[in-house]
């Protein structure tokens, strides 16, 4: 089983924190500079005052309703309500090009100003704080970016170091930007744009951050090769390798490699008696797919939006034999000046039960609903049918996603098999005050449907919850 390893250490984040406090009084001089003359060259002072903040504060409300219950020997007792008050505050800058190099650093602070949530730092619970459902915004200080990019080669950037990174739709590899700490990774990445049209990238990573502020160790490898077929529509292939035995999908007791643990429903191979869903030892999987995705357009109002993607899901690199599912989405619509309305069908399968097709590095929040209910996919699979509304009046933004769940094999209910996961319906409206504050009301409602467990009780049910956020944004 692979270890996380220590965060960076106090005089390393001192160090990091007198450069981008230099860097951000070398961009605050800037006006006050006199330009007698023209500079003779280029210098490094001159890529640092033009070059761009990377600086937001986030200020967010969150409050969960969730009909779930407490651990032992509360279990009798439903989760209390939920409030989170935080505060997410970005600080960096990235100089502009010099000599063909380019540097950025960005310092991430998660302020908490109540304590009424459980908010899972390090993928634990927060002591005392079992009676209240998760909230994954924990308290944290660290370095959020620090890297340098290099474009010495014509249409190609090389970033090393610790980085933000979003491909296609943020379905496999997304930064998790909704929570408020994100998920980074470390190493190095390249981008070409050498061919036509065309866009390769590729990275090794052997460190990621993740939301609940763990950095876990691992070898994460990763190719996407995008072709714009015009300039709203585009045709990707994709291969994902990710070796690390464990990305907080496949939470559980190692000692026994079993059926994965992925929601604890159902018997899986487990010798216990009564038999048990157990983990598997190593959850390293590979992945390949293909994606097509566009909005065509018709004439000056109308537009045709679509999209088909598969990908195949296997064990890799010691992962277990068990890791052997598919992926698929196919959906459409129409777009009528700003308003848009389309019907998509999504489906993570099923392994008879033992394994379902994981999105361990992805931005899971935006899929499935924003409910949180299947950010790891249950053993059973999910079939996710939805319907999606958007559109705007003047500067408001309205967007509306209504979700039916069920799964790709029956699961276990109370004296049934069922299928029927529930439905939800989530719902946003951003408003724009300024063109630096943005402000953000959102709902997301899950039904219960089929009780996915054995009894009312059980750890693994997907119960009916209901999440408010409010959230005020200030970006540089």
């Amino acid at each position: 089983m692979k270890e996380p390893i220590m965060k960076p250490n106090a005089t390393f984040k001192r160090n990091l924190v007198m450069i981008c406090t230099a860097l951000a009084f070398a961009s605050m001089a800037q006006s006050a500079l006199a330009e007698d003359a023209p500079e003779a060259e280029y210098t490094l002072l001159d890529s640092i005052k033009q070059g761009k903040p990377l600086t937001n504060f986030r200020l967010r409300y969150e409050n969960v309703d969730q009909e779930a219950f407490q651990p032992a020997p509360n279990a009798t007792k439903k989760l209390d309500s939920a409030d989170a008050f935080t505060l997410r505050s970005l600080i960096g800058w990235q100089t502009a090009p010099f000599h063909n190099f380019s540097f950025a650093a960005q310092l991430t602070d998660v302020h908490e100003f109540n304590d009424n949530f459980n908010d899972r730092r390090g993928n634990l619970s927060e002591p005392g704080k079992s009676n209240y459902p998760n909230i994954v915004d924990p308290g944290y200080t660290d370095i959020n970016q620090l890297y340098v990019d290099w474009t010495g080669i014509k249409n190609t950037k090389l970033r090393l170091g610790r980085q933000q990174l979003n491909l296609d739709n943020v379905r496999f590899i997304g930064d998790i930007g909704f929570r408020q700490n994100m998920q980074v990774f470390d190493g190095f990445s390249v981008l070409n744009k050498s061919i036509a049209d065309t866009e390769i990238f590729a990275a090794h990573f052997d460190k990621v951050r993740q939301i609940n502020t763990e950095l876990r160790d691992g070898n994460i490898d990763i190719l996407n090769a995008k072709y714009r077929i015009s300039p709203s529509e585009s045709l990707v292939g994709y291969g994902y390798f990710i070796d690390a035995a464990n990305l907080s999908q496949n939470n559980g007791d190692p000692t026994k490699p079993s059926a994965a643990a992925q929601g604890g429903n159902g018997l899986g191979n487990s010798t216990d008696s009564p038999p048990t869903a157990v983990p598997m030892a190593d959850a390293s999987s590979k992945t390949f797919g293909a994606r097509l995705d566009g909005v065509r357009k018709i004439n000056d109002n109308w537009k045709v939006l679509y999209t088909a993607e598969y990908a195949k899901q296997d064990d890799y690199a010691g992962g277990s034999p068990l890791i052997n599912a598919h992926y698929f989405k196919l959906g459409g619509g129409a777009m009528v000046d700003v308003w848009s309305l389309r019907i998509d069908h999504e489906k993570l399968s099923s392994n008879g039960g033992k394994y379902a097709f994981q999105t361990p590095l992805g931005t899971n929040h935006l899929f499935q609903g924003w409910a949180d209910q299947f950010l790891t996919t249950p053993r059973q699979g999910i079939k996710d049918t939805f319907i999606t509304f958007a559109g705007s009046i003047e500067k408001i933004k309205l967007y509306v996603e209504y979700h039916v769940f069920k799964s790709d094999e029956k699961f276990q209910s109370i004296g049934k098999l069922g299928d029927k996961y529930g439905t939800e319906f989530d719902a946003s409206v951003l408003y724009p005050f300024t063109a630096n504050v943005t402000g953000k009301l959102e709902y997301a409602k899950f039904n219960e449907d089929d009780v996915y467990g054995s009894t009312l009780k059980g750890a693994a049910r997907k119960g009916d919850k209901e999440i408010i956020w409010v959230t005020g944004m200030y970006t540089f």
